[in-house]
């Protein structure tokens, strides 16, 4: 397993960030840092996004960053330009799976089918992203399609439904590297600047951590 991929399965919690303002980048990423989250990744889904990205990796070194919603060539350049120590998307593409291997950016591509795992599996690919998790079925709907594939050692960072109700299921998998959080500091709490809540949330999470 790459080394990247250890520090985050240590960490278990990636925070997954939609940001729309810059100025908001700097008070996050500490209340992040302060409640114990280090790892974050960072939706392509804003203007600002890529410029909140080079901020954080300048101001807050400490952090594992990611890139979330890759889609597209000129996202994966980037991400590979910017320095980033991985990047994820929601769907399984060969042509940007193909693209970040080959520029050896660390690149998890989404699954929701032993199809999907299949492809990912021809480009070397094996910590990939399980979306939309509770939606599609769970943990338990996890374990099944994971079951031809068992011997492999695959790992998998579960995103799309999971909150604090229903994350220990997750946890407790010994499948999951770790679980992609976008409750923990969702847009509306971060356009609000509710540093307060957001702190919460992580310290919540962290509780259940052992």
């Amino acid at each position: 397993m790459h080394e990247v991929f250890k520090k985050i399965k240590k960490h278990k919690i990636i925070a997954v960030l939609e940001i729309d303002c810059l100025e908001n980048v700097i008070p996050l990423c500490e209340t992040l840092l302060s409640s114990g989250i280090n790892v974050i990744e960072l939706a392509l889904r804003t203007e600002v996004a890529q410029k909140a990205t080079e901020l954080i990796l300048k101001k807050f070194p400490q952090m594992i960053v990611g890139l979330g919603t890759v889609l597209n060539e000129n996202q994966v350049k980037f991400a590979i330009d910017s320095g980033v120590s991985f990047a994820v998307a929601p769907g399984c593409n060969p042509k940007i799976i193909d693209l970040a291997k080959k520029n050896n950016l660390l690149f998890s591509p989404g699954i929701c089918s032993p199809t999907d795992i299949e492809i990912s599996l021809d480009y070397g690919c094996n910590v990939l992203k399980f979306f939309p998790a509770e939606y599609s079925g769970g943990v338990k709907y996890l374990n099944s399609i994971n079951n031809p594939y068992k011997h492999l050692d695959l790992n998998y960072i579960p995103l799309g439904g999971i909150n604090i109700l229903n994350v220990k299921n997750y946890l407790d998998s010994d499948l999951v590297l770790a679980i992609g959080g976008s409750w923990l500091a969702p847009k509306h709490l971060i356009n609000s600047k509710k540093w307060d809540i957001i702190f919460s949330n992580c310290k919540e999470i962290n509780s259940l951590i052992t």
